[in-house]
């Protein structure tokens, strides 16, 4: 498994200009339009999920948001998706990149879609693959707390505390109630001079 370390170290140009865009994409986020059977259940959905007590709980409220976004009107491609996220959680990673791929080609403007192919990237240690489609995500669904975290997590994995943070806090504003990302936030401001944090 020296690939992946070896594609950080070999692209590094490649790597800052997808670090650039995913974060371009997370703190430049525009309103975003959903389809209109979702739009208005997942803009009830988020405006509940900001609150510090949410009235339906945040753990529901995340399930609700991640069936929504997993979700397609088409069932070959709700399928595609079931298929993916079976190999993923049977660690099969060559056909859900497989999947993936034919999925993102097929509706190019779901943005789960890419996430789940981040998702996949990111496992494999594939770090300008995973920024690349988390990009694609956020410029379909600025809200994705998940996308987000993920870019977070990433520049951590790349030594980018300042990038991390960024991410992080793009990430809690929009779901306050992810307690490893506060945490991880909370422990990158502690190690940060105070210079850096501006």
């Amino acid at each position: 498994m020296s690939e992946p370390a070896s594609q950080r170290r070999a692209a590094p140009e490649r790597i800052d200009a997808a670090i650039d865009a995913a974060l371009a994409a997370v703190l430049h986020r525009e309103p975003v339009e959903a389809a209109p059977r979702e739009g208005a259940r997942l803009g009830r959905l988020f405006a509940d999920l900001a609150r510090p007590q949410p009235r339906a709980g945040a753990r529901e409220i995340e399930a609700l948001i991640w069936a929504l976004w997993s979700n397609h009107d088409d069932p070959a491609l709700d399928g595609m998706m079931a298929a993916a996220i079976d190999a993923l959680v049977e660690r099969r990673h060559r056909r859900a990149r497989s999947v993936l791929d034919r999925l993102v080609a097929a509706a190019p403007e779901w943005a789960e879609a890419w996430n789940k192919r981040a998702t996949l990237a990111f496992v494999e240690g594939r770090d300008a693959d995973s920024l690349a489609d988390i990009a694609q995500t956020l410029a379909r669904e600025p809200r994705h707390f998940g996308a987000a975290a993920g870019l977070g997590q990433i520049c951590l994995r790349l030594d980018r505390p300042r990038e991390a943070l960024a991410a992080f806090d793009v990430a809690l504003r929009i779901n306050p109630h992810m307690d490893g990302v506060a945490k991880a936030a909370a422990e990158l401001r502690g190690r940060m001079p105070a210079g850096d944090l501006n």
